[in-house]
């Protein structure tokens, strides 16, 4: 996998805030907790709820709403080829997204 820059640059960029998959709830349940890891500067933080081509997986995100990967700045900019970031540390290989999507 591509290293992706943990930066506010990056961080200003991401869509995955706007991810279908990533549902209120789950941006209500870690608003809070992202806001106090950003005190100690995004560089510093080893996890956080966005992001999560650079940060890993998500801790509350469970199931594919949608993917906004492929239409990021973040992801265009660093030569990212897979999808579903928040579910699967790595990502997903895009071919088993397409075969996913048509299952669902």
């Amino acid at each position: 996998m591509e290293t992706v820059l943990r930066t506010s640059e990056n961080m200003k960029k991401c869509l995955c805030s706007a991810c279908p998959s990533y549902t209120t709830k789950c941006k209500i349940k870690n608003y809070p907790i992202n806001m106090m890891k950003l005190v100690d500067g995004i560089e510093n933080v080893e996890h956080f709820e966005k992001m999560f081509c650079a940060f890993g997986k998500s801790n509350c995100i469970s199931e594919n709403r949608g993917c906004l990967c492929e239409q990021c700045d973040v992801y265009n900019e660093n030569n990212l080829s897979k999808e579903d970031y928040c579910l699967k540390d790595g990502g997903i290989d895009c071919s088993a997204c397409a075969v996913n999507n048509k299952m669902n």
